[in-house]
């Protein structure tokens, strides 16, 4: 197990490089499943674009115009915050005995690396500004494709995926919430532990989909159009993000397992984990462990969930891939997107630890739920939009 990258690089390079503790495993793969999924969009948009089947759309910019005071502070106020926290992270971190989570959201920091960070980032602007200033700013016609705005959709899926994910997270267990409250007010928890642990990932897809639809509204892109694009990176960002639950041991894994292996040639792990090193710090203590963190792992083996969605998403991924281009009809291919996940996801909490409701007398979990509502949601927009001509004109179904 791998809680952040100094545990990965001791293992498998044999290095001890403590400032590396302060880079989360889980936020590591997050943020690679946020590339990747990016980067799969950009390609669709590109082919949709050349097909098309997409247009620009032309703004007005102002250039020649020299950095505001405006610009220049926002950008000295970013760089000593980058200053002050990340580089006086990796100083007072580099033995290793900091906790990076406590340290960021503390008020400690190096105010000489905030200095000259902010003066860095401040005179960058400047110069970048001062570089093309005009004596007389012009007023111009810029022409913007979707693929250049892949950059503001995925800040937009991060910030509300992310408020999503711990909303719904909250309704799922507020009884939980509510104890780690209490935990971060009598010294037990952390705050940075009570806000990025218990994200629901389809709290997260629900709420970043509102956002980009509004976002896809503003600027004219055309929504269902823009949702097939986006329906392999999707698979492929959770696949990816999955790879970060299963390294870091976020709780996010299986129901216990005292039943033998069905395959002998699988390895033990892929059968039942216990998790060791765990990032919330869940079981027995291992022997002869000395780190001053992560030093548990689960008394009895469970599914390895975290695993098994990573493997089988990929797999979805390669077909939604492949037969991406044979949904004609906007939307039909996110709404395959949505039964084939909401499938996958359906079946896997049978095996995962999850808080389970009770609905007359049964007994799902909030993300059975939520499965069960993707797979009717899909199959509803697919009846729908099978109704309407397969329409190929630029930004349609928009």
């Amino acid at each position: 197990m791998y809680p952040n990258l100094y545990f990965a690089f001791k293992d498998l390079f044999n290095v001890d490089w403590g400032f590396l503790r302060f880079i989360n495993s889980f936020g590591f793969f997050v943020a690679l499943s946020f590339i990747g999924g990016a980067v799969v969009l950009s390609k669709e948009l590109r082919r949709k674009e050349s097909d098309g089947i997409l247009i620009s759309e032309d703004e007005k910019i102002t250039v020649g115009k020299p950095a505001s005071g405006t610009e220049l502070f926002i950008n000295f106020l970013i760089g000593f915050l980058l200053g002050y926290k990340l580089i006086g992270l990796f100083i007072a971190n580099s033995s290793g005995d900091v906790d990076p989570r406590q340290f960021i959201f503390s008020m400690q920091g190096n105010f000489v690396a905030g200095i000259i960070g902010g003066l860095l980032l401040g005179g960058l602007k400047w110069w970048e500004k001062n570089k093309h200033k005009l004596a007389t700013p012009e007023e111009r016609t810029i022409r913007i494709w979707p693929h250049d705005r892949v950059g503001d959709i995925a800040i937009f899926a991060a910030i509300f995926g992310f408020l999503g994910a711990k909303i719904f997270d909250i309704l799922e267990s507020p009884s939980d919430f509510v104890e780690s409250i209490r935990e971060v007010r009598h010294g037990s928890q952390d705050i940075a532990s009570l806000i990025f642990s218990g994200l629901t990932f389809y709290g997260g897809l629900i709420c970043a989909a509102l956002a980009i639809w509004y976002y896809a509204r503003k600027h004219h892109i055309g929504f269902w159009q823009l949702n097939d694009s986006a329906a392999p990176g999707l698979m492929l960002a959770y696949a990816i993000g999955r790879i970060g639950c299963q390294v870091s041991g976020d709780g996010d894994w299986g129901i216990e397992n005292f039943h033998a292996k069905p395959f002998s040639w699988l390895p033990d792990w892929m059968w039942a984990y216990h998790y060791p090193h765990n990032v919330i710090s869940k079981g027995v203590n291992i022997p002869g462990c000395l780190d001053p963190q992560y030093c548990s792992q689960l008394p009895v083996g469970v599914f390895p969930t975290p695993f098994y969605e990573t493997v089988m998403c990929l797999i979805l991924f390669i077909i939604i891939w492949s037969v991406r281009k044979r949904f004609t009809v906007p939307g039909t291919l996110f709404a395959f997107y949505l039964i084939v996940n909401g499938i996958e996801r359906f079946f896997i909490e049978k095996i995962r630890v999850n808080v389970k409701y009770d609905i007359f007398g049964i007994h799902p979990t909030q993300a059975e739920i939520i499965s069960l509502l993707l797979v009717v949601v899909g199959m509803v927009l697919w009846i729908m939009l099978k109704k309407k001509p397969d329409v190929g004109t630029p930004n349609a179904a928009g």
